[in-house]
């Protein structure tokens, strides 16, 4: 039980630990952008196809 606090302590003073835990942010806010912009893409093109839609629909009646 003592060599946890030890390795706790060496993984805090080490630089690979907050290393790593700043690319999993940045991968995380990485994310978080890619999907807002898909999201917002998606209802774009929904919005688009079914204007055509409904155009292409009403002129050929």
């Amino acid at each position: 039980m003592r060599k946890f606090p030890e390795a706790v302590v060496n993984f805090v003073k080490r630089e690979d630990g907050p290393t790593a835990v700043e690319y999993a942010v940045m991968l995380a806010l990485i994310i978080v952008v890619c999907l807002a912009a898909i999201t917002t893409l998606g209802q774009n093109a929904n919005s688009t196809f079914a204007t055509a839609g409904q155009k292409i629909g009403s002129a050929s009646s």
